[in-house]
């Protein structure tokens, strides 16, 4: 998955038009989505990607329902909601889901999964700002416990965590992990990363890369790097 962390649709299609037949799904986030809305969903869509719509919606179960019930209209592939909203949140996000599926206002049904705990997130962070006690490892999996229990199809966390989650939700439970570096990259603002290669080795389901690729002065040939690094 790429990340099309890109201030307007213009740059984010463009760079879409560059990737066109890779296989590639595209992700959009806030600063996208803010930024350009419904039609650069539409745009990636039309040009045939599957697309993760990552706004990560967080907010009392009916209008994380109501959110759901939008954005299955919109004909992503795969949206997500946090995990530390709870079960009745991330429950109400599968009933928004239904919903639009039976008024008929959409075609297919779209992943759902449950952010666990960012990637810039450290154990000092997790343990004095945030306010959980114990380890990384054993927060992200119990929130892919709640997820599970709620409905969801998997969760998003760090590769590092993903053998964890594997084993405790089971191997058919979507992991979805930003966090990946190629060699020599820069770790920018994450705290837990690993490489393409690592990721695939733990065996998570999907890869979403950003800066390494959007912000490479050759963004096809860093997203070919990248895969060769995968195919090893």
């Amino acid at each position: 998955m790429v990340a099309l962390d890109k201030p307007d649709a213009e740059s984010a299609l463009r760079l879409a038009d560059a990737l066109q037949g890779t296989g590639c799904w595209m992700k959009v986030g806030m600063e996208l989505f803010y930024a350009a809305g419904i039609p650069v969903v539409q745009g990636l869509k039309s040009r045939g990607f599957n697309v993760f719509l990552d706004l990560k919606m967080h907010d009392i179960p009916n209008t994380v329902r109501g959110g759901a019930r939008s954005i299955t209209r919109l004909g992503v592939d795969m949206f997500n909601v946090h995990a530390a909203g709870g079960i009745a949140m991330m429950s109400a996000a599968l009933q928004g889901v239904k919903d639009a599926l039976e008024a008929g206002d959409a075609a297919s049904e779209p992943i759902v999964i449950a952010v666990t705990q960012l990637t810039s997130t450290s154990q000092a962070m997790l343990n004095e700002e945030i306010g959980i006690a114990g380890t990384i490892e054993n927060a992200v999996v119990n929130y892919a416990r709640l997820a599970k229990r709620a409905g969801l199809h998997g969760v998003v966390a760090s590769p590092l965590e993903v053998q964890a989650i594997k084993t405790a939700c089971g191997t058919d439970f979507v992991t979805v992990t930003p966090g990946i570096r190629p060699r020599g990259a820069d770790a920018g603002d994450q705290s837990r990363i690993t490489t393409p290669k690592d990721a695939v080795r733990v065996g998570t389901d999907y890869l979403v890369i950003g800066r390494p690729i959007t912000g490479a002065p050759d963004p096809v040939a860093a997203f070919e790097s990248i895969l060769e690094e995968m195919s090893e």
